[in-house]
């Protein structure tokens, strides 16, 4: 489908070369108006991947046809066309949401240019419209779950990097999800029909690493007894991911270096440089700038690869994340155990959202697939997993019974908002924002509760679990 554009400009023989010349250059529709009026009603009848509008027009003029796009379709992309005495007023138009200016009188070849820009803007912002769409209506994205903001946001940052050939750097900790970051970024790259070798660097000794990433030749050392490829040429044309890099020896960090800058290398024992091709994705669940410091992991290197950096988010940051993943894992697991569908009973779940994940969602993976085997029933219950109950505070009148009934009532109320409050700002280490999503209230009505129970947040913030 072709790209349609619409030009907007009250003087009809500017918008017939405009039309002539852009639909050639740009290989795409265009569509032209005389007026604001005219082109509001375009907009509202069929969609447009840009605009580009004159600011100086009469009646309704650019500035406010500008306004009045961005009401309709605030992702439209719009270019705003001034001339020399009114510099001021284009300035003023990127402020209202335009995406640049043009000054007339223009080189074409300029107006070309920004447009190609402009274009691969909108289309960028389009593709992410329909990934949050595509998330929002499947709650997965490139075997992820999850629809919390964290999560949303590494959807967000994978979508656009992925385009693009840059060195990334993956953080977080065992079991956020390293690997399938990595993983979704080559899939979802121009790259994506070429390999993805993925090198486990601590499980390699540390002897044998460089051999393994560079390559040798026959005789390089003993038993180097034929010629062999090395990781990186075997991933040429596609992704290497370096999973875990912090623990790569210097002498390593060295040759790694040089790749990164100067794309070649010469396997060991070799006097021939060999060029590569290929995207380095690495990740960590180490302080590399804690290694930098203590002269253990090179400031230069850490650059090389912090290009683009994606910090993963622990399972306890994103907990309502939790029942979608573990519906999705029990489905799973239920599968390939070949056991009949089931369900988490209400109190095993209510320790899942409330208890600390350390080992994020590989830990929550495991526990469920020991869940599957080991419950006989339909209902998974804490006892099925080795877990206590959790205990329920039981209510008590606690000599309300002797008042009058308003007063009793509203005695057990301020207990009840006491212990209830003070059990969510407990789980949320004190920020009100999450205990307000935890319970369902709006995060203004539950400062009204807190106030008027002598509740202050900050008391929880101390003794917070991370």
């Amino acid at each position: 489908m072709k790209t349609k554009l619409l030009i907007v400009d009250d003087e009809i023989d500017m918008l017939r070369l405009l039309k002539r010349s852009i639909a050639q250059d740009l290989d795409c529709e265009v569509e032209i108006a005389l007026s604001g009026c005219d082109a509001l009603r375009l907009i509202q009848s069929k969609p447009f991947d840009m605009a580009l509008v004159d600011i100086r027009m009469p009646g309704m003029d650019g500035i406010e046809l500008l306004e009045r796009i961005k009401q309709l379709d605030p992702w439209l992309t719009v270019v705003m066309m001034t001339a020399h005495g009114i510099i001021e007023i284009a300035v003023e138009s990127i402020k209202k949401g335009a995406y640049d200016f043009i000054t007339k009188p223009f080189e074409h070849d300029d107006l070309i240019r920004m447009m190609k820009k402009a274009l691969e803007r909108g289309r960028l912002l389009r593709e992410n419209l329909n990934l949050r769409k595509r998330i929002k209506e499947s709650e997965t994205f490139q075997d992820f779950i999850g629809v919390s903001t964290e999560i949303q946001q590494i959807y967000d940052k994978i979508q656009m990097i992925s385009k693009t050939d840059v060195t990334v750097l993956i953080t977080g900790k065992s079991g956020t999800g390293k690997n399938l970051a990595a993983i979704a970024i080559h899939d979802l790259s121009p790259r994506s029909t070429k390999p993805f070798v993925r090198v486990s660097c601590p499980n390699v000794p540390e002897n044998i690493l460089e051999s393994e990433l560079f390559g040798y030749t026959k005789g390089a050392f003993t038993h180097a007894l034929q010629n062999k490829k090395g990781l990186f040429e075997k991933a040429s044309g596609g992704t290497i991911f370096l999973d875990e890099i912090g623990d790569i020896s210097l002498s390593v960090q060295a040759k790694l270096l040089q790749v990164l800058e100067d794309k070649e290398f010469k396997p060991l024992g070799s006097t021939k440089t060999i060029s590569v091709d290929v995207r380095v994705i690495a990740s960590t669940n180490s302080d590399l700038e804690a290694k930098m410091e203590q002269n253990d992991f090179r400031e230069d290197l850490f650059y090389r690869l912090c290009v683009v950096d994606i910090k993963m988010p622990p399972l306890d940051d994103r907990k309502e994340d939790i029942p979608l993943l573990v519906e999705f894992f029990l489905t799973k697991y239920c599968t390939i155990f070949n056991r009949k569908k089931k369900q988490i009973s209400p109190e095993l779940m209510e320790i899942f959202v409330t208890r600390n994940w350390n080992g994020n969602v590989r830990e929550l993976k495991n526990v469920l697939k020991k869940a599957v085997i080991m419950t006989p029933g339909d209902e998974v219950k804490p006892i099925n997993i080795g877990w206590n109950a959790p205990q329920k505070n039981v209510f008590s009148l606690n000599g309300e019974g002797n008042l009058p009934y308003r007063d009793a009532k509203k005695q057990a109320l301020q207990h009840f908002n006491v212990s209830y409050i003070s059990s969510l700002l407990q789980r949320s280490g004190g920020n009100v924002t999450k205990a307000a999503q935890i319970c369902g209230l709006e995060r203004q009505s539950l400062q009204q509760i807190m106030k008027k129970s002598g509740i202050k947040s900050y008391e929880f913030r101390k003794g917070a679990s991370n």
